[in-house]
């Protein structure tokens, strides 16, 4: 009897492992651990300090842009007002620069170990955590989740490698919490990038607040989303669909996926939109799923990866100059991807060994890829070929 309560209770916990969600929060929160990892950085410092290419090179871009200059000076709004595409554009460049600027700073103290990169991007992290209230307009759940994406990973850098002081750490964080997890926290019912990059920016500030409630909130809707942006063959004849949305038949499905009636294993919901918002959504995708690997619970070997593999090598190819058939997106692409592939092609081609060659040919031709001036920027130089 005691045998067999013990092999039940064995049984029971393999199960409960076995059953363990690979998107749950992890015990113990990584840090640095949004996007980029401390060994990451270490590997990244020591190419850079080697004159190692494509690093240099890709470290040379980044200084000489404007998010690097000493002489930033910050312009933080109480109320960021975006409409539409951004019109009206109510600190809404601003506010985004301003985050990617101090994420720039950030890697370049610590690939240069020059205190005054760190001070800026304190600064800039500053300015706008005494200032800001809100977001409004239509485009506020989106414009939220770029600059949301961006503030976490100069944050981490600055928290847990600067040994100097950021007295105003807290509230930073507060500002995370009260101001832009809560417009994004829930979702939105738009078109896919919005909702990838929405839980971008709220796994990235769940990860920064070591809040594992929200983490595993975010990640819950990313699943989802995730799933219903990238088509794959096991999805059967239509893809999968986020629930709230109500898209209860083939007509309202295909309308959703712009016209799109046949699928194939890549294919997103918004290939036949235009690639530049289709590289939005492949990009929250793969740096979600990098945030999930160095907190430990992967992503990369669930469907997410099999989806983000699919979306970069369907698109690449595409992107490279392929002829388009008549049946995809009535024969006529709009093309321009953006510096997206570096973070999953490093994962799943280097790390996990897939072939892929398409994916890997236009990373090449991008190399040194730098900043969409949105929520990506240098992916070279963190990712390009980094074992860690």
């Amino acid at each position: 009897m005691r045998r067999t309560a013990l092999l039940t209770a064995a049984a029971a916990l393999v199960a409960g492992v076995l059953a363990w969600p690979a998107d749950a929060a992890p015990t113990t929160f990584v840090h640095p651990g949004v996007t980029v990892s401390k060994g990451q950085l270490d590997f990244t410092r020591s190419k850079v300090n080697a004159g190692a290419q494509p690093w240099k090179g890709a470290f040379d871009r980044m200084m000489a842009s404007k998010y690097a200059d000493l002489n930033r000076t910050p312009k933080p709004r109480a109320v960021v007002e975006c409409g539409s595409y951004s019109n009206p554009n109510y600190g809404c460049t601003d506010e985004r620069e301003d985050a990617i600027a101090a994420y720039t700073q950030a890697l370049a103290w610590y690939i240069t170990r020059d205190e005054r990169h760190a001070k800026k991007a304190i600064e800039l992290m500053d300015a706008w955590s005494a200032t800001i209230r809100d977001h409004t307009n239509s485009n506020a759940p989106l414009q939220t989740g770029w600059a949301g994406s961006s503030w976490p990973k100069a944050a981490e850098i600055i928290k847990h490698t600067y040994t100097g002081n950021w007295a105003n750490s807290g509230r930073f964080a507060t500002m995370l919490r009260t101001v832009y997890l809560p417009e994004i926290i829930n979702g939105s019912n738009s078109n896919g990038n919005w909702e990838l990059s929405m839980m971008e920016a709220a796994v990235g500030i769940s990860v920064f607040l070591e809040d594992k409630v929200s983490y595993d909130k975010a990640m819950g809707k990313f699943r989802t989303r995730t799933a219903a942006y990238v088509y794959l063959s096991s999805d059967g004849d239509l893809p999968k669909t986020v629930p709230s949305q109500n898209l209860n038949t083939r007509e309202k499905i295909v309308n959703y996926w712009q016209g799109q009636s046949t699928f194939v294993p890549g294919l997103t919901q918004e290939t036949c939109r235009d690639f530049t918002h289709t590289g939005y959504g492949i990009s929250a995708i793969s740096h979600v799923a990098e945030t999930s690997r160095i907190q430990g619970q992967d992503l990369y070997g669930t469907d997410v990866g099999e989806r983000l593999r699919h979306a970069l090598g369907f698109q690449a190819k595409y992107e490279l100059g392929e002829g388009v058939p008549s049946w995809l997106c009535r024969g006529s692409l709009k093309l321009g991807l953006g510096p997206v592939t570096e973070v999953g092609h490093n994962a799943l081609a280097n790390r996990l060994g897939h072939a892929m060659t398409n994916t890997e040919t236009l990373n090449t031709r991008n190399r040194p890829s730098g900043s969409n001036n949105l929520f990506v920027a240098w992916e070279t130089l963190t990712h390009a070929d980094n074992p860690s």
